[in-house]
């Protein structure tokens, strides 16, 4: 039986959000009324990040026995932003706070850890302190790695970057360098050095019950540089001496190797990932010095990529990989029943993954949604059997009908079979429609069945959606992934470009009405298909994009990561015939660009490039460019500005009639 146990309430109406935006742009571009939740040990709580005004966030805590609403802690989002937060105790939380700093000529990301009380008060900061004497930019706040650290004193485990401090006048100067682990007790401060700090330390796992397992270390070139290599390191149970487990070898965007990345102490394994016969599986190895290995899960057809965890001990339950949908294989036969149980609970929403406990796990915090449901939080109670309803993801579209979203398969050109999803308009014949082709970000990444945005505003304003897996996708395995979307440039836009054949071919589209949209390497697919083709689609949007590979290079060769960046966009003429910006000349259709100038990802100069070129050459373009955002543009005003200005580009493009859109 399920109860809803609190209306959710927003902390600022849709209206001071919606600005001049149309009202569907402003349903669609509001973020997710639930960022991230968490349960507090005890169950009594619940604290969760919700949005606030314009790029703002707010801490939320809410008390489950009475409803009752609080809000504690927020950031403006200029520059400050509220990531996330977990309970340490059942009064104690933990926070992480994330920015992005200008220092005049490279864009630096900050973290921060604070930790205050469930009412707000006692605010401090868990992070180690810098002094003038620190002899570097401390730009690395840690990371909680271990929640058990202490048990019920509130203690973690938390990363530290030491730092070099100068000894002029001083005599208690910090001499140590490189990442460590400390034990930090969340209320007096205290810290306490558990892993001593090494230079070429890179990463920490510990077994969620307050010991370090596993250590990666990765050395530099004589330049600084990262090397290409990680070694992996372990401990068996009753020994501190740093054993070999492995190495990982990355080239590019393909890495070789076990890849650990939980423990399980009362196995005593390290549970990771590995590649065989061509697709990525999930493994453990044991840490009692034998270093047996076994294949926990592997698939002949998808990689096996992600592990299931649940509780504050990150104790791993199962794994999950995406075919047409994503599935997960339980390997906690209790949960594997709950699984099957609310499956029939919620027929309607089959995405469900389990994302927090209560310390004893008597109780859980499940998320469940679909194509056509953004989702929605529950409270599940072991000993009751109950399922309680917390809150939907996005209210703004409660009464918003839905496009549903179907699995397809495009052949490519060569026969080549490409994963895919349509989402056609609701009520719509599905024949002659304006389409739109939209390329994934990545390019190492792929898309999933389920929810999406983007493509659920345009299917509202009248338009199909084409998403195809093209070949640089992940998830299909080595031979499916080429040498990544950009050494392998022109098999990948060519899967792009023959996916917007194919909706012609089938009828969904109306030839002089298919457009391309694409975000981040989906910008770059969607400016790159115009210098392959020009004339195939007849308008051209682009969020974030890349448009000079070279250029792409040079922005990251003052950052000990080039090596990486350099060997993933490799050398040779597919830097040059691979980047639209250096081919202007060719565009046919109208370009419409947006960018965020304190993108990371990919550098404002991008986007500002491409736009002076085609400029240059008389070629139509329109770019907007967002102060004080980086690659995601979390604004809801921004993003609804932006749904505008892409659906009026669009339908004056492509010759769209107000008819022809349904009304929301």
């Amino acid at each position: 039986m399920k109860r809803k146990i609190w209306a959710f309430m927003a902390l600022m109406s849709l209206a001071t959000q919606a600005g001049a935006a149309s009202d569907a742009a402003t349903r669609f571009g509001a973020r997710e009324d639930v960022q991230q939740i968490s349960i507090s040990p005890d169950g009594k709580r619940i604290a969760y990040v919700a949005p606030a005004a314009g790029r703002g966030a707010a801490l939320i805590v809410a008390t489950v026995a009475t409803g009752e609403l609080k809000g504690v802690m927020s950031s403006s989002g200029s520059p400050e932003r509220l990531r996330s937060c977990h309970w340490a105790t059942d009064t104690r939380l933990v926070c992480n706070i994330y920015m992005i700093l200008d220092d005049g000529r490279y864009l630096l990301p900050y973290t921060r850890i604070v930790a205050f009380d469930a009412d707000g008060k006692r605010l401090t900061m868990l992070s180690a302190r810098t002094s003038d004497r620190t002899l570097g930019i401390a730009n690395r706040g840690g990371e909680v790695i271990d929640w058990q650290a202490g048990n019920a004193d509130g203690s973690v485990l938390m990363t530290h970057a030491y730092m070099l401090e100068s000894t002029t006048g001083s005599m208690l100067a910090q001499t140590q360098e490189g990442l460590g682990v400390d034990r930090v007790d969340t209320v007096t401060l205290k810290h306490v050095n558990v892993e001593p700090p090494r230079g070429d330390a890179e990463t920490y796992i510990s077994d969620g019950h307050g010991t370090v397992r596993i250590m990666e270390v990765r050395s530099a070139t004589h330049t600084g540089y990262m090397k290409d290599t990680l070694n992996v390191l372990y401990r068996t149970p009753d020994s501190r001496q740093w054993k070999p487990l492995g190495t990982i070898k990355q080239t590019g965007s393909v890495s070789t190797g076990f890849n650990p990345v939980a423990v399980d102490r009362d196995k005593n394994v390290a549970y990771g990932f590995d590649t065989v016969d061509g697709r990525t599986a999930l493994y453990s190895v044991a840490l009692d010095g034998s270093l047996k290995r076994d294949v926990v899960l592997a698939r002949p057809d998808v990689d096996v990529d992600d592990l299931v965890s649940v509780g504050r001990q990150n104790r791993i339950v199962g794994v999950s990989f995406a075919t047409d949908k994503r599935q997960t294989v339980y390997l906690d036969p209790e949960l594997a029943k709950l699984s099957a149980a609310l499956s029939k609970a919620l027929p309607g929403l089959p995405l469900v993954n389990v994302v927090d406990a209560t310390a004893d796990e008597s109780k859980l915090v499940i998320f469940a949604g679909s194509d056509v449901d953004p989702g929605r939080y529950y409270l599940y109670d072991k000993a009751t059997h109950k399922l309680a309803e917390l809150m939907a993801v996005r209210q703004a579209l409660a009464k918003t009908p839905l496009a549903t979203v179907k699995p397809i398969t495009v052949t490519a050109a060569d026969g080549t079979a490409l994963p895919a999803y349509l989402t056609l308009p609701p009520g719509s014949t599905g024949k002659g429609l304006p389409a739109i082709v939209m390329p994934h970000g990545g390019p190492d990444a792929r898309d999933e069945w389920g929810f999406d945005w983007l493509a659920q505003f345009f299917a509202n304003r009248g338009y199909a959606v084409l998403q195809p897996n093209f070949r640089g996708s992940t998830g299909y395995g080595t031979a499916f992934f080429e040498k990544n979307g950009f050494q392998s440039w022109p098999i990948a836009i060519g899967d792009v470009d023959d996916s917007g054949r194919w909706l012609v071919k089938q009828g969904i589209a109306d030839p002089a009405k298919l457009a391309i949209v694409g975000w981040s390497y989906g910008g770059y697919a969607a400016l790159q298909s115009a210098v392959v083709d020009p004339h195939l689609f007849k308008a051209i949007v682009a969020v974030a994009p890349v448009t000079d590979l070279e250029n792409l290079r040079q922005e990251w060769r003052e950052f000990t990561s080039f090596p990486i960046v350099d060997a993933q966009i490799g050398h040779g003429p597919h830097v040059a015939s691979g980047s639209p910006a250096q081919h202007a000349d060719r565009f046919a259709a109208p370009v419409l660009l947006f960018h965020g100038d304190q993108d990371r990802n990919v550098t404002v100069a991008e986007s500002r490039l491409m736009a002076g070129r085609l400029k240059g050459a008389g070629k139509p373009v329109d770019y907007t460019e967002f102060h004080g955002l980086d690659h995601q543009l979390e604004d809801n005003g921004v993003r609804a500005e932006m749904l505008d200005k892409m659906d009026g580009f669009l339908r004056k493009t492509l010759v769209l009639l107000p008819a022809a859109v349904p009304a929301p």
